[in-house]
């Protein structure tokens, strides 16, 4: 235990080894899904699917191991599911740069994170955002990477009158539908790891 507590400051007598396990697992069953959507959404720029998913699992294994023996927290770390959306589908898919020279943005735009980190910059700026647009930022991002599902399954098609209207139902987006439903229900009977089975199920 002390070995433990000198590595990720895990103290015996305020935690229990055993539930921290545990917890460690639902937390790898909850974020599992990103091993394959993040693959799933990054391949449609042309990245190769089977290198971006070791990319996936190696930044995530990196950045979760970084934070447990530098800062000792009990965070996973993983690739954010709206940005790699804007990332694929903004970028490279609208405005039609690649995705070597969206990377590039990215590896920019990740320097000046560090700066503004560094300077308290970036606290003093989200500190200044009202709690009701952080929010409303975070449902916009969920409503556009489910707009980006349904779109990918066929679920919803282009429309010029609508905008988008219903698709015609195939294989691929019956399964859909049916992993949808399937994560709702296993949601609603809480159990661990929902999404991920869904998906396992689904694809």
């Amino acid at each position: 235990m002390q070995f433990l507590y000198r590595l990720v400051g895990f103290d015996p007598t305020k935690y229990n080894l055993r539930t921290e396990l545990m917890a460690g697992l639902t937390t790898f069953l909850t974020m599992g899904y990103i091993l394959a959507v993040n693959p799933d959404i990054l391949s449609a720029t042309g990245m190769d699917k089977g290198a971006v998913f070791t990319a996936t699992a190696l930044a995530s294994a990196i950045g979760t191991l970084l934070i447990a023996f530098m800062a000792k927290l009990p965070f996973a770390q993983a690739p954010g599911m709206g940005i790699n959306a804007f990332f694929a589908f903004t970028l490279c898919l609208t405005m039609g740069y690649t995705w070597q020279q969206s990377l590039a943005a990215v590896f920019i735009e990740g320097i000046i994170f560090i700066v503004l980190t560094a300077f308290n910059v970036r606290e003093r700026i989200v500190n200044c955002i009202p709690k009701s647009l952080r929010f409303a930022i975070s449902a916009g991002i969920g409503f556009f990477i489910a707009f980006v599902g349904l779109k990918n399954s066929g679920v919803i098609v282009a429309n010029e009158a609508t905008f988008v209207s219903l698709g015609h139902f195939n294989a691929t987006s019956s399964v859909a539908c049916l992993g949808i439903i399937l994560s709702a229900v296993l949601m609603k009977l809480r159990v661990r790891g929902a999404l991920f089975y869904s998906i396992i199920i689904s694809r």
